[in-house]
């Protein structure tokens, strides 16, 4: 299984992003898949996932301006962000969980001033 993400670049801050994970080697997408991120010098943090059972949970602090959404048939998770802030740059990695975890490669999201 490899997850292939994508949409990151650079934005001013206030704009938006919206990011793609789309999985490969597999015929169905695992209930538990999200993003995560990882500033730099920080721990890799939760941003948003599909827990299982259709729920979903979000960090704090993305929670108001960020969705989190799904295609099975494309095997494809989204993740829309909005009103970004130069807080929100990182390197955001796709994560799902089907009998094991699978990390994608990351894709960077910088957020200038």
């Amino acid at each position: 299984v490899q997850l292939q993400a994508s949409g990151g670049g650079l934005v001013q801050a206030g704009g938006s992003l919206r990011l793609s994970c789309a999985a490969s080697g597999t015929d169905v997408i695992g209930n538990i898949m999200g993003w995560y991120r990882q500033a730099l010098g920080k721990q890799r943090e939760l941003v948003a996932i599909f827990t299982g059972g259709g729920h979903t949970n979000y960090a704090d602090s993305v929670k108001d301006r960020s969705t989190i959404s799904r295609d099975n048939e494309k095997k494809t998770i989204y993740l829309q962000m909005n009103s970004l802030k130069v807080e929100d740059t990182a390197v955001y990695y796709c994560y799902m969980y089907f009998g094991r975890s699978f990390w994608g490669q990351g894709t960077q999201v910088t957020v200038s001033s």
